[in-house]
Order: C-alpha cells, then structure tokens, then sequence
C-alpha cells in the first residue's frame, strides 16, 4: 500500500543523528525533563518569536493544561468548531468547561468567524480555534472580537506547525498555542509528546507547575496539578527534525501544488486563502463520490482516510450538549465528502500521479 505517511522513509534520511542522540540520552540515563527538553522548548520559543514554549506529555494535555491555566472552568462557555478532532472538545470538557459549536468556513473547514459573536453571551469565556489540516484559521478577526468580548483565546496548532497567516506564525496570536508532535503531524516525535508557546510569563509558570504535579521542585506542591512531561528521548528527536521542518513542509507544498494541478478540475481541492502558508498536514479533497473514491484506490493499493466521519456534534459521548443534525450543515457536509489523500515531504511525483489518475477515473 502506498501509506497516508511514510515514517520509515523519513527515519532513514536522519537514522545516524536519531541513533547517535538516543545513544547520548541512554548513557546519560536521565529521561524526564532533561536538558534536552529545555534546549527544544528554547528552539521551539525562538522559531516562533514567543517568550514560552512548555513540553507537554501530548497536545491533548497542551489545550487541557491551557484552559486550566487560563482560568477556564465549571460554568464557563468556550466556542470552537464542531470539525475537528475530538481531542480539542475533551480539553475544554476537562476543565468542566461547556463546549459551544459555531459551524465551519465552506472553503477552508476552519471555524467560521462571521458566527462566532452571535454565540457569545455572558457565559463565554474563550474561543478555540483549530488550524485544520495545516491553514491557519482567521486569526486577525478572530483575535479582535476576542478583545471586543475579553476572551480568551487557545489556539490548536496540533496540525499546523510552521503554518503562517500574513508572515506571523499559528501559535502565536492568542494566548496560548496548544502542539501535538504525534508521530504522523509536521513534526512528529516517535510516541506521543505537545507543547504551549504563550507569552504570558505568569501563565507560564503556572502550566510548568501544573505539567509536574503542582510542583516546581523539591516535593513541594502548591497546588494539585498533572503527570504531564515532555520526555528526554523524544525531546532529542524533536530537537532533530527541527533543523528540517520548514524544508519538509515547503515539500509538502509542492506536493499538494502537484496534486492540485492534476486534480482541480476534477475534485474539490484544499484552498489557500490570501496571506496564508498552508503546511498541508493532510492533502483533503471533497466530492460527493468520496467513498467509491476510496474503495478504488483501496483496491489499488493506496491508503486514505476520512477525517472527520462524525462531527463532533453528532458524536454519541457528546449527546448530553444537546445538538442535533443539521445543526451545522457546512461540517455535516464535509465529512460526507472529505478524503485526505497520502502526503508527507518524501512523496514521490509518479505515485502522486498514479492517485490523481485513479481520482479521475472514478469521478
């Protein structure tokens, strides 16, 4: 099968780094928030021009630890978007927070700013955006309204490291940027891992304490807090594919310009809206053929997958918010037609071809 991501291609590229620093980390036997993790959160603050970055255990604990961080709790209001994972919607739930849905953008599936002030009321307290599939969200709208209204504002970046809107970095215009470094995002580490770039110097102290039990050292706890830490082994790794990552996601790019050549007048294809620098974490085209689609290029071979199939909306765990379909038509839509295709930097021209033809065999 040709693969969604191809993990194994890009290890080779840097086997003899990735071997040489797990080699250091073994023989210095320390593992849990080593000088690795600080010298990544420094390069991680430094690329994107904050004054934080925070090493989490995944980038489901960075929107957790954020909201928490932030003061979002029971009785509080966070809007943010029904299409996306269900990760975002379990953070703010965490906090015993209530998530409110606005629909998405039809053009680019992100959250749709002109609903976001009819939603506010006394109870809102934040907005959380998600870049979905690598292009960045509205920010600059998004980010007055948030100060009209005194919200807050959590950015998901969990797909959209690197991303731009207008040079300035996703991760960068709210209060917080929330990461995930799963294995298959931009920049993956080989488990899980996350981090938080905020500027906030005292909500930073704050989420340090809160990622290592309420504590900042010496068992002494100020308050009741998480296990969630960024560990030595994948920090190293992290620290590595650093050097590349805007050199993997300009490759990404002109793969999806590649695909979009061949598949634009056949296929809906993602767009770039005006001053954005999309990082095509997934490639996602829409028809209303999608699942014969899918089984074609299954039975040749070639891997796809339909993020989202359910909305969150719809999700049976979150039937007590009380929605119900055709709530949000443009996100029930999406992922009736949604279909993210094979990408990452090490696609090959001929196999993008070969998925295009198949593409347009069926449609």
């Amino acid at each position: 099968m040709v693969p969604m991501v191809d993990l194994k291609k890009q290890f080779h590229a840097i086997k003899d780094d990735v071997l040489d620093v797990l080699t250091e980390i073994l023989e210095g036997s320390r593992y849990v928030l080593g000088d690795r993790v600080s010298e990544f959160e420094k390069r991680v603050a430094e690329y994107h021009s904050v004054g934080e970055a925070i090493g989490v255990a995944s980038g489901t604990d960075a929107l957790h630890l954020s909201l928490d961080a932030l003061g979002i709790g029971a009785g509080d209001e966070v809007i943010t978007t029904p299409f996306t994972f269900f990760a975002t919607v379990e953070a703010i739930l965490y906090t015993g927070a209530t998530p409110v849905f606005v629909d998405v953008d039809p053009e680019t599936l992100n959250i749709d700013v002109d609903q976001i002030e009819a939603n506010i009321n006394g109870k809102t307290k934040a907005v959380l955006p998600v870049h979905l599939f690598g292009h960045p969200a509205d920010m600059e709208r998004i980010s007055k309204i948030a100060k009209r209204k005194r919200l807050k504002v959590i950015e998901d970046c969990a797909q959209s490291f690197g991303a731009k809107m207008n040079g300035k970095k996703t991760g960068c215009f709210g209060d917080a940027g929330c990461f995930s470094f799963y294995p298959s995002k931009n920049l993956g580490a080989y488990g899980d891992g996350g981090m938080i770039t905020l500027s906030n110097p005292r909500a930073a102290g704050l989420i340090r304490e809160l990622r290592n039990h309420g504590s900042r050292g010496s068992y002494r706890h100020r308050r009741v807090g998480y296990n969630s830490r960024l560990d030595e082994i994948q920090a190293g790794i992290l620290l590595i594919k650093l050097r590349y990552i805007d050199e993997y996601n300009e490759q990404r790019r002109k793969n999806a310009a590649l695909y979009h050549s061949l598949l634009s007048e056949t296929v809906r294809c993602p767009v770039e809206k005006e001053g954005a620098y999309h990082v095509y974490h997934q490639y996602t085209i829409m028809d209303r053929k999608r699942d014969k689609i899918q089984e074609k290029l299954r039975d040749e071979g070639v891997s796809s997958v339909v993020y989202y199939p359910v909305p969150l909306h719809l999700q049976e765990a979150l039937r007590f918010l009380g929605y119900h379909r055709g709530d949000f038509p443009v996100a029930e839509r999406a992922a009736r037609e949604v279909l993210s295709l094979p990408m990452y930097p090490e696609l090959e021209e001929p196999v993008i071809a070969k998925i295009a033809k198949i593409i347009k065999r069926v449609v």
